[in-house]
């Protein structure tokens, strides 16, 4: 935030990880930076005296708990107060991805997460496809389809060029040799990589990945003046609406994931459905459009084709 300049990263980031300690849980001692850095007691001597003389007014010393206290006058130099930075370590925390002591809290409040079924990626073959997108290469997977037309795991050729998460799996978006078309492949459902070749796409020639669009949302009209307020609090709208940015790709999953994708819900009671579409027949369009450049997943039903599959 404009404090940093001329700080080696080490320093910078040792000096966020204070502001951040003050910020979120009040305050913070020697032994909380040298258990996170592995840095030696007197480099956590320096840190903290270095940080007291770029924002003397952000923190205190109190010598009978030997512990620096978040100021009244506390304003972040480092840090963007972001509740979102916060909340995501929780949730880091909560899928298990993270240890508590990897991450940046010490004395989080009671938290727990919505338990979620892990989906198993092998990492050998998550390497494969990783070298050959760095190395615009080709790839033969055994690919396990869900498709009643390919019922039998099957090799294949793709040519990958990019990951993509739907909020549930990870996907390689690839052009598939078989069918001739760009498709997302789940990571899951690749059970073997044999052999690599040039590639026979460009990820360029994905104009389905390539091209973004915009979708608008805003409270639902059932809703009253002060749940739309609400709401569009909620969702951070201006003028109740917000607009976001996707890949074209990726828009059912968004429209999944919001529980737009039927496109059902000015049939959906208020209560259940929050947000509504605000450009509704652009999405559409732009759906079918991405159906007919061969954009789709094994959730595309039925505005879709049966790609990836």
């Amino acid at each position: 935030m404009g404090e940093s300049a001329g700080l080696r990263w080490g320093v910078e980031r040792r000096l966020e990880f204070i502001e951040f300690r003050l910020l979120w849980e009040g305050g913070i001692n020697r032994a909380d930076i040298t258990d996170r850095f592995g840095v030696s007691v007197p480099q956590a001597s320096k840190d903290l005296s270095l940080y007291q003389s770029l924002a003397p007014e952000n923190i205190t010393y109190n010598r009978s708990e030997k512990r620096y206290f978040a100021a009244n006058t506390f304003r972040p130099r480092f840090l963007r107060i972001d509740a979102d930075r916060y909340l995501s370590q929780l949730r880091t925390v909560a899928d298990g991805a993270l240890d508590l002591e990897e991450s940046w809290l010490s004395q989080p409040p009671p938290f727990e997460a919505v338990p979620m079924p892990h989906r198993h990626v092998d990492p050998a073959i998550l390497r494969e496809t990783i070298d050959a997108i760095r190395g615009r290469k080709a790839l033969e997977i055994r690919y396990q389809s869900l498709s009643s037309n390919r019922p039998q795991a099957m090799w294949r050729w793709i040519s990958p060029h990019a990951f993509a998460f739907d909020g549930n799996r990870w996907h390689v978006r690839a052009f598939c040799h078989l069918d001739r078309i760009f498709k997302d492949f789940l990571l899951p459902r690749i059970l073997k990589t044999r052999a690599t070749a040039d590639a026979e796409a460009r990820p360029e020639d994905d104009d389905i990945w390539n091209e973004i669009i915009t979708v608008g949302l805003k409270p639902n009209p059932g809703l009253t003046d002060e749940q739309k307020r609400v709401i569009a609090q909620d969702f951070g709208m201006k003028g109740e609406r917000l607009d976001v940015k996707v890949r074209l790709a990726l828009l059912y999953y968004l429209l999944r994931r919001l529980g737009l994708h039927h496109f059902e819900d000015a049939k959906r009671p208020a209560r259940e459905q929050h947000v509504v579409l605000a450009n509704p027949d652009e999405v559409r369009r732009a759906l079918k459009r991405a159906q007919a450049g061969g954009s789709a997943s094994d959730f595309y039903t039925p505005l879709a084709a049966s790609a990836g599959r």
